[in-house]
């Protein structure tokens, strides 16, 4: 199984923009589609974006589609997602796992990424 590592995070006010990385470590993901999810204080963690191997289609959660945008550099062996006009409701600690949409959700997570938005 490919090994995901988040990197990104920080501490923005509203309106400002992130971009958040999850770089494989060890073999590479190629064959991988490749997911975001979310986790704020106190609520479930919910899928936010994911992008396929083969063709690069996308999906995104409500909450975000329009302020953001999953790609993918298969030569860095990285997923990107860029995050814009953040509001504080985008707090939460970011995680990317192996797998396309919200569904059939790993069983372990990597320790993910802080993104912190202030009003």
């Amino acid at each position: 199984q490919v090994q995901l590592v988040e990197s990104g995070g920080g501490l923005v006010q509203a309106g400002d923009s992130l971009r958040l990385s999850c770089a494989a470590s060890g073999p590479t993901f190629r064959g991988y589609d490749v997911r975001w999810f979310r986790q704020a204080p106190g609520k479930e963690r919910e899928f936010v974006a994911s992008i396929t191997w083969i063709d690069g289609r996308t999906y995104y959660a409500d909450s975000v589609e329009g302020r953001s945008t999953i790609w993918r550099d298969n030569t860095k062996n990285t997923v990107y997602l860029q995050m814009n006009s953040l509001k504080p409701e985008d707090t939460a600690v970011y995680y990317c796992a192996p797998g396309f949409g919200p569904e059939n959700r790993p069983s372990s997570w990597g320790q993910g990424t802080q993104v912190t938005v202030s009003s």
